[in-house]
């Protein structure tokens, strides 16, 4: 038998030192998407009916001012238009003749011929933060009328501001509004970037404010909501940081980074100064000296001299007039045009030599006041007058208009062939293992931060993580229990 020689397989593999190569980076935005479409989905979700509410209630304030006006045209405004009006002193004397109780706490002269002038009273038998306002003929005296008034909004308007606000529900009803606006701008910008990144995948991005109207049921919504969201999404901001700046929890941490940065309204000193001092300047209003009045009555004589000398000063209507709160104390006299051009010059005018002891002017105002005072104008809807309501209505309307797809998306993805499971499936968990070390531990500290000054941000979503992490832990507890079974 002969051998069979070995055959040449060549030589020995060696065992593989090298480790294996690093799978591929992720792309930004596939490592981002899945935290921003689950976050966009809970807060849609959970948040979107108070954001719904804000809308609707926001949109019945809008259109609201016409309404105001037409039912208390007998109170605004006069019958006749005369030639001459009477001195402002008699007709403060006649709203006082007619209505004693309480305190002069403002004064508004009319400012166009068919105006009445309105005197404002600090009464007891009205809510809080209420007050009474007098309306009286500049040109006869008569008394037109008086009405519980909110600042300067009359009952039917204040109302529905109270509406807006909080539910007529008080303090507790503030709550609603705030946790509106402070994940209105979070939903917007989620969904604005979101939106974006659809369109880019699907190669549409020149679409990205037009719907896909001949696209299926699903897809067609999904284009109509987020390109109406496009449309509004600035507009959404605009209101949600104006809704901020006054809110309950949110408003006091803004007010103090105003007044850190310099930002705050500036406001005129009331503190009265000797007549060889008084000017038109700063220079005086640190001083003390002369005295104030002694009565109500005394405060309110010079009050025709007041007003001529603010409108020496260029001080144009529509102004506000505030008595001395106390002896030695000024005139304060405001402009109050809240539309544009805006015009809040002030001054401050003793009230024994009708001098003015202190101005601010508008111009000096620093810029982010300005800003701040055009936002919450613009959201009040006066700042452009019937443009800018029509634009609140528009953008109330798209408001509800993404809400209500947004939940039309939401539920036509839910199993219909599963009979015990008939809500919609969210967004996978672990998103923010998605991010690289670096950007998960920054989006932490970013929105702990942003948590802290807004609390009605911060709060839900701790408690949306926890409620979270239960779910996921027993969910996983169920699936471990039905595999070892």
């Amino acid at each position: 038998m002969t051998a069979t020689p070995p055959t040449d397989t060549g030589p020995a593999p060696t065992p593989t030192t090298e480790p294996p190569s690093p799978p591929a980076d992720r792309g930004a935005w596939n490592r981002w998407r899945p935290l921003l479409l689950r976050w966009h989905f809970y807060a849609g979700i959970l948040i979107g009916p108070f954001i719904l509410v804000a809308a609707v209630t926001g949109l019945l304030y809008a259109v609201i001012p016409q309404v105001d006006a037409a039912v208390y045209r007998h109170e605004l405004t006069v019958d006749h238009v005369g030639t001459q009006r009477i001195p402002l002193g008699e007709q403060i004397a006649a709203a006082r003749s007619s209505h004693p109780e309480g305190t002069i706490t403002a004064i508004t002269p009319a400012t166009a011929a068919d105006d009445t002038t309105r005197v404002m009273l600090a009464v007891d038998d009205v809510p809080v933060d209420h007050g009474r306002t007098v309306f009286v003929d500049p040109y006869t005296g008569e008394v037109r009328g008086a009405l519980t008034t909110y600042g300067q909004w009359l009952p039917v308007r204040a109302w529905f501001d109270e509406l807006h606000r909080t539910l007529h529900l008080g303090e507790i009803g503030r709550n609603y509004s705030e946790l509106a606006a402070s994940w209105l701008w979070v939903v917007a910008l989620g969904g604005l970037v979101l939106w974006i990144g659809y369109r880019r995948r699907t190669r549409k991005l020149r679409r990205l404010l037009v719907p896909d109207r001949a696209a299926p049921t699903r897809q067609r919504t999904l284009s109509w909501h987020g390109a109406v969201g496009v449309w509004i999404v600035v507009g959404l901001i605009v209101l949600a940081a104006s809704g901020l700046s006054w809110s309950r929890h949110a408003g006091a941490n803004i007010a103090d980074l105003r007044s850190a940065m310099a930002w705050t309204t500036p406001s005129v000193s009331t503190s009265a100064v000797e007549p060889d001092t008084a000017d038109t300047g700063h220079d005086g209003h640190d001083h003390g000296g002369a005295g104030g009045p002694s009565s109500e009555g005394d405060a309110l004589e010079g009050v025709d001299a007041v007003v001529r000398t603010a409108q020496e000063a260029g001080l144009q209507g529509p102004m506000n007039l505030t008595p001395p709160s106390e002896p030695g104390a000024a005139w304060v006299v405001k402009e109050n045009k809240r539309d544009a051009p805006t015009r809040f010059d002030a001054v401050a005018i003793d009230s024994d030599t009708h001098q003015i002891v202190d101005r601010v002017d508008f111009a000096q105002w620093p810029f982010m006041a300005k800003m701040t005072s055009w936002a919450i104008n613009a959201h009040m809807g006066v700042l452009f007058g019937l443009v800018n309501q029509i634009v609140l209505a528009l953008l109330a309307v798209g408001l509800i208009t993404v809400i209500v797809r947004g939940y039309l998306m939401w539920w036509r993805r839910r199993p219909t062939r599963l009979s015990h499971r008939t809500l919609p499936v969210a967004p996978r968990r672990g998103a923010l293992t998605t991010l690289k070390p670096g950007e998960a531990v920054a989006v932490v500290v970013v929105v702990a931060a942003v948590g802290w000054f807004v609390p009605l941000f911060g709060i839900p979503l701790v408690v949306f993580v926890v409620v979270d992490a239960l779910r996921g832990l027993i969910g996983s507890h169920r699936n471990a229990t039905e595999v070892t079974q």
